[in-house]
């Protein structure tokens, strides 16, 4: 397998764009007590430059949410009687989706039958651009040989926990020791990138795989992982295939941390102060050498 250093870059922006021109991406999270999730990845979205972010959230949640950032709009989805996306909203969630590049799907959206259902329909959406995350990876393991069924472009982000629930439902033998041997070997089985989250995060598509370089331990705090899947969303809806999007999306993510870290310590770090950096992650990278350390 070939390591990539190389770290891609956005194209420059033409003096006569539009807000069309950079995107649309929509965001399928929350839930009652998790409306942060949806809240925190689609801020992240939004500094990780689409040009048009959708939360698509249980109608209870949506004034919390709409509420904490005024530059992404927001779709009230039907919802169960434990707060959660029913089943009953499929319809409106595949009506929204098509409207847009990309999508997300799971950061707080907890587990039931309903969300598995709904997760099933969107993953046979042909070549449609889908970052699965958090709650949606813990809906995806409950399907049975969804590989097989496989039509949309996925990238999938689990941290270690997630990654073992994976693992277990596609494959008879143990997972390998090595992190970057896990990715491969669940990129190739399933036809996805593969953002397997932790120190060095790993990107894979099964054939080339990318190391990360930047973030600390600081990072390791609730929110962090619903602001990555913000950040890559938003780098596919602008464009970048899965894996460029992935390699990027880990860099800038670990970067804006970084420089959060100095401004504030580690100690202190929370995921809106990974957000709030992002504008100088960017320039940074913009600025400054393409390949990792």
């Amino acid at each position: 397998m070939r390591i990539v250093k190389n770290i891609p870059k956005l194209s420059p922006r033409p003096s006569n764009a539009h807000k069309g021109d950079f995107g649309k991406a929509c965001i399928i999270a929350g839930s009652v007590g998790m409306s942060g999730a949806a809240a925190l990845a689609g801020r992240a979205a939004l500094r990780a430059g689409a040009g048009l972010v959708r939360l698509a959230t249980p109608k209870s949640v949506l004034p919390v949410v709409a509420s904490i950032e005024p530059s992404f709009t927001t779709i009230a989805l039907q919802e169960d009687q434990a707060g959660r996306i029913s089943v009953k909203a499929v319809n409106t969630i595949l009506d929204t989706v098509k409207e847009n590049d990309a999508a997300a799907f799971g950061p707080g959206v907890g587990v039931s039958s309903g969300l598995k259902s709904i997760l099933e329909k969107l993953l046979q959406l042909q070549k449609f651009r889908l970052v699965i995350d958090a709650d949606g990876l813990n809906n995806l393991s409950k399907i049975k040989d969804w590989p097989g069924r496989l039509k949309a472009n996925l990238i999938l982000t689990p941290h270690p926990g997630e990654m073992k629930r994976l693992w277990s439902g596609l494959f008879r033998e143990d997972k390998p020791s090595d992190r970057t041997e896990q990715a491969r070997q669940l990129a190739k089985r399933t036809g996805t990138t593969i953002v397997l989250k932790g120190a060095g995060t790993v990107v894979t598509d099964g054939e080339k795989a990318y190391i990360n370089t930047t973030g600390n331990p600081g990072m390791a705090t609730a929110g962090s992982g619903d602001v990555l899947t913000g950040v890559i969303t938003a780098l596919l809806a602008q464009g970048l295939n899965s894996f460029d999007a992935a390699v990027l999306g880990v860099y800038i993510h670990g970067s804006a941390g970084d420089i959060a870290a100095e401004k504030i310590g580690q100690i202190s770090l929370i995921a809106t102060d990974i957000i709030e950096s992002l504008p100088g992650a960017f320039l940074k990278q913009v600025r400054g050498n393409t390949k990792s350390d």
